[in-house]
C-alpha cells in the first residue's frame, strides 16, 4: 500500500506530458503481457499437444527446432520489449533505453539466423548477418561502455 502512495505522489509531481508517457507506457506493457501471455499458451499447446503428444517431436529435426525455437525467441523478445517499457516507466529522463533497443534488435537477428534455412540462403546474406549482429554487439557494448562513465561513484 505504501508502495502506491509513494507512485502517487511521484505520478503528481510529473509534467503533463510526462504523465501522458507513463500512462502510455502502462497500456502499452499491459497489452505486451496479454500478447506474452497468449503467445506462451498457444506454444505449449502446439508444444505439448501438437508435437509431443502426437509423438512428431524429433529434436534432431531441424524444422522442429526452428520452429519451436523461433516461437521461444518469439515470446522472449515480447518480454524483453516489455521489460524496457517498465523501465522507461520508471526513469524520468527518457521513455525507451538505446540499450534496451539494440539488445532487442539483437535478439531479433538471433531469432532469424536460428529459424534460418541454411540450404536457401546463399553467402550474401549470411555475411549481411554477420555483419548486422557485429555492429549491433559494437553499439551495445559502446552504450553500455557509456552508461558505466556515468553512473555515479
Amino acid at each position: 500500500m505504501r508502495e502506491w502512495r509513494e507512485a502517487g505522489n511521484k505520478f503528481g509531481l510529473l509534467s503533463l506530458y510526462q504523465r501522458f508517457e507513463h500512462l502510455v507506457l502502462i497500456i502499452l506493457t499491459a497489452l505486451i503481457a496479454i500478447i506474452v501471455a497468449a503467445a506462451v499458451w498457444s506454444l505449449s499447446l502446439k508444444v505439448l499437444f501438437g508435437l509431443v503428444l502426437s509423438g512428431t517431436l524429433d529434436p534432431s529435426d531441424y524444422a522442429v527446432f526452428q520452429a519451436v525455437f523461433g516461437m521461444i525467441f518469439t515470446v522472449i523478445i515480447a518480454l524483453e520489449f516489455k521489460k524496457s517499457l517498465l523501465v522507461g516507466a520508471e526513469r524520468l529522463d527518457t521513455v525507451v533505453q538505446i540499450r534496451s533497443v539494440v539488445m532487442i534488435a539483437l535478439l531479433a537477428i538471433c531469432r532469424k539466423v536460428i529459424i534460418l534455412d541454411l540450404n536457401e540462403t546463399d553467402a550474401p546474406h549470411l555475411v549481411a548477418f554477420a555483419a548486422i549482429i557485429m555492429a549491433l554487439g559494437v553499439v551495445y557494448w559502446l552504450v553500455r561502455d557509456r552508461d558505466r562513465r556515468q553512473e555515479p561513484v
